[in-house]
């Protein structure tokens, strides 16, 4: 019974011992099982953290790089905003000069190259061929097949001598036939660059004589090399009057888009986008007015300062622009600003320090009140006033030309041409007395409101520059007569100081080129004035 006890005893301590076994198993799995629960956790808060640091840092990336694109279309804007307000000052420091006799080029050519024709190939070396001396017994005994041996080898070395000769031959023949190809293309090369160089010496000689032609070429060149920015047009129509020394400018404006609308950009983080403030519509009149300025006085600065030879001693620049008129949807050309300025006039400025507004007031300016809405101001000279025969047209012979000449009209012919047309174009003439000097003067009555009135027109058939007294003559005569315009219309030109004195008064200088568009327009009369049959 002890002995029962004992072994059921020992069972229940091996079977407690098994339980609290399993126990610690349970227990110990159970807190594994916690241990990896926790892990787990533990490596999703910290994955959850990094992406929530990797957003941000990707939000922060990406707020940045918006900003800065937002800071580079500031920066464009305002680099703009200093290309225009420089405009001026960028010609200043720059030579307008072409340098035609530069154009010249010197005549270089590559020296002959026959290449791999040019390194004859080696004759044969005889010791190549040549057998060996016998030697020892041979020497004594084998003398007969040493003979043999040496006509073979002989025979060898002509042949080879042969095959030279006609491979050296046809290298020889090669290189003369390159050599020929060589001199023909330098010969043509050479007389292309001679006809190049010759043509630029005739096109230098036409324009120092002052041929109207080569003068507006040489002038156009001047204008191509003027550096504006992208979006400016830089279209220009040239044409110069020799009687007058006159060289007439009509440039095309850049239209108002020019000046950028957009004062400046922003980003909006909350709202991710980015917004613009508008420039003021005053802003952008004050800077389009002072670009068409600018570009004015420019282009002047440049024409007198490339024009070394003095063959300009006035010039009439008409500013245009080519655009849409919002009001008809119609292309429309309106002139925005003209001047007449003399060389004297011009180089007592200083373009450096001047303000362009008042600058061109001084100068006598007439600047469109309202540019941005395309107010137009009447060119001092129509640019299709000047006659073709001083741009582009070669005049043909005398004697076989059908035109009149007004130089050899009689004074009576000549005076009622010119009443004739003053009639066509609109005003009420009446002549008052033939001048002296094949003239005549007359006073017309213009019937339109606000514009008209009393005008007082003299005309000069003159072979020469009609000097500045006819001018001021005129301008007395106009204040005695009391009439609000003075027109003075002349068979030639004009000097520098008619020009001066007209500037800023009641008066209209009328040259020769002028005279000869009006009666082909307003007359229905193709004339020509040609002071050679007189002599």
């Amino acid at each position: 019974m002890a002995r029962r006890r004992g072994i059921l005893a020992q069972i229940q301590r091996a079977h407690a011992q098994q339980v609290r076994a399993q126990q610690r198993a349970q227990t110990a799995y159970v807190r594994q099982q916690q241990a990896m629960h926790r892990a787990a956790e533990q490596a999703m808060k910290a994955a959850q953290r990094a992406a929530v640091a990797d957003e941000r840092e990707r939000k922060r990336l990406y707020l940045e790089a918006r900003a800065a694109e937002v800071a580079a279309d500031n920066a464009d804007l305002q680099a703009h905003l200093e290309e225009l307000e420089g405009l001026l000052q960028a010609t200043l420091t720059v030579d307008d000069h072409v340098d035609l006799a530069r154009l010249k080029k010197p005549f270089r050519f590559a020296p002959f190259d026959p290449g791999h024709l040019g390194v004859p190939l080696p004759p044969p070396d005889w010791r190549r061929f040549e057998p060996p001396a016998p030697t020892g017994l041979s020497k004594m005994f084998g003398q007969s097949k040493h003979e043999q041996q040496l006509a073979a080898a002989r025979s060898q070395y002509q042949f080879a001598q042969a095959q030279h000769a006609a491979v050296e031959t046809d290298r020889q023949r090669r290189v003369a036939a390159a050599n020929g190809q060589y001199q023909q293309q330098r010969q043509q090369a050479e007389a292309e660059l001679a006809a190049t160089n010759a043509e630029i010496d005739r096109f230098t000689a036409a324009f120092q004589a002052g041929e109207p032609e080569a003068v507006v070429d040489y002038f156009g060149m001047v204008l191509s090399n003027s550096v504006y920015p992208d979006d400016f047009p830089q279209n220009y129509r040239l044409a110069y009057v020799p009687e007058s020394c006159q060289l007439v400018v009509e440039y095309e404006l850049p239209p108002l888009e020019v000046v950028p609308p957009v004062r400046e950009y922003r980003y909006v983080k909350t709202r991710d986008e980015v917004t613009s403030s508008a420039r003021t519509a005053k802003e952008i009149k004050e800077r389009y007015t002072s670009v068409v300025t600018q570009v004015t006085l420019r282009t002047l600065h440049e024409l007198f300062e490339a024009d070394r030879g003095g063959l300009v001693e006035t010039i009439a620049f008409n500013g245009v622009v080519d655009t849409t008129d919002p009001r008809t949807g119609q292309g429309v050309r309106p002139c925005l600003i003209t001047v007449r300025t003399t060389r004297e006039q011009y180089g007592v400025l200083n373009l450096a320090k001047v303000d362009p507004a008042a600058c061109l007031q001084h100068l006598s300016a007439s600047v469109s009140k309202r540019p941005e809405a395309l107010a137009p101001v009447r060119p001092v000279l129509e640019f299709d006033m000047v006659d073709k025969r001083f741009i582009d047209e070669v005049d043909v012979l005398a004697d076989l030309d059908e035109r009149p000449n007004l130089l050899k009209l009689t004074p009576s012919e000549f005076e009622a041409l010119i009443q004739n047309l003053f009639t066509r174009m609109g005003l009420d003439t009446k002549q008052t007395r033939p001048s002296r000097d094949g003239g005549v003067d007359c006073v017309a009555f213009d019937h339109r409101p606000i514009f008209g009135g009393k005008v007082v027109i003299q005309a000069k058939r003159y072979r020469h520059t009609v000097d500045v007294s006819a001018v001021r003559d005129l301008f007395g005569t106009l204040q005695n007569e009391g009439a609000s315009k003075g027109i003075l219309v002349t068979t030639s030109g004009y000097g520098p100081a008619s020009y001066e004195f007209a500037s800023g008064k009641p008066l209209e200088l009328i040259d020769g080129s002028n005279l000869l568009y009006l009666l082909a327009e307003h007359a229905d009369l193709k004339a020509r004035i040609d002071p050679t049959e007189l002599d």
